[in-house]
């Protein structure tokens, strides 16, 4: 994926950390504005467009979350990564309420940093060129989002909402990690016991359903998420 088109908003109020970052994405070809603080970053994400913004939670003046939260009232689908040097479940929970796409914990690798970058960029440019596709391709499955109807064969099985909406979520992180944390919120609305379990038993009607191509598999990854795999 060529990346020298994409333009990258950086927030982060320690100078040094942020100039190294900066300097470390424009090696990789992205185009970097690095703001300060919160209300720094807020005027130049109004000056321009950007592909990403990348956040530092705490800083002065104007937090992340709060940051976040303004820039998704310009613009709702506006991709966020947030970087913080906490770790407490509220404050990750917190991020993902306020619209981010993912969370690193400082200190991190830059590595991992490029490549959920280009995962995020990656998915926001397919969904921009099928917004809301008639039919999704899986395995030997046909799926209608719209009719929330799972072909195959001719043999169609009607699923309720929450199974269509965790499915959509599992074929757009299709080989990729789908976080517990953000089909919760997206689907349930709420990350507590209660919802995780049944997001629990929706995986195990889908699985159900997907049994009958043994190219597919979903796979529980312990304490983070779940995988679609389409195996080839």
């Amino acid at each position: 994926m060529k990346k020298k088109n994409y333009k990258i908003l950086l927030v982060e109020d320690d100078p040094n950390f942020g100039m190294i970052l900066k300097d470390y994405l424009e090696l990789h070809d992205y185009t970097v504005i690095l703001a300060h603080d919160g209300v720094i970053g807020l005027n130049e994400f109004k000056k321009s467009d950007f592909d990403i913004c990348i956040l530092d939670v705490m800083m002065p003046r104007k937090d992340g979350f709060t940051l976040a939260g303004e820039i998704k009232q310009i613009n709702k689908d506006q991709p966020l990564i947030f970087l913080t040097a906490k770790s407490l479940k509220e404050d990750v929970l917190k991020g993902y309420k306020v619209g981010a796409d993912d969370y690193l914990n400082k200190p991190f690798d830059s590595e991992v940093l490029l490549y959920k970058i280009k995962a995020i960029l990656g998915r926001n440019k397919e969904a921009n060129q099928n917004e809301e596709p008639k039919e999704l391709d899986l395995g030997k499955f046909k799926f209608n989002p719209r009719l929330r109807i799972l072909s195959n064969n001719g043999e169609e099985q009607k699923l309720s909402p929450k199974e269509a909406e965790l499915l959509k979520l599992l074929i757009r992180h299709k080989n990729d990690l789908l976080p517990r944390s953000t089909a919760l919120l997206k689907i349930w609305k709420d990350d507590n016991y209660f919802a995780g379990r049944s997001m629990d038993v929706y995986v195990a009607k889908l699985r159900k359903y997907l049994k009958q191509d043994e190219r597919l598999e979903i796979q529980n990854v312990h304490s983070e998420g779940f995988r679609l795999i389409e195996n080839v």
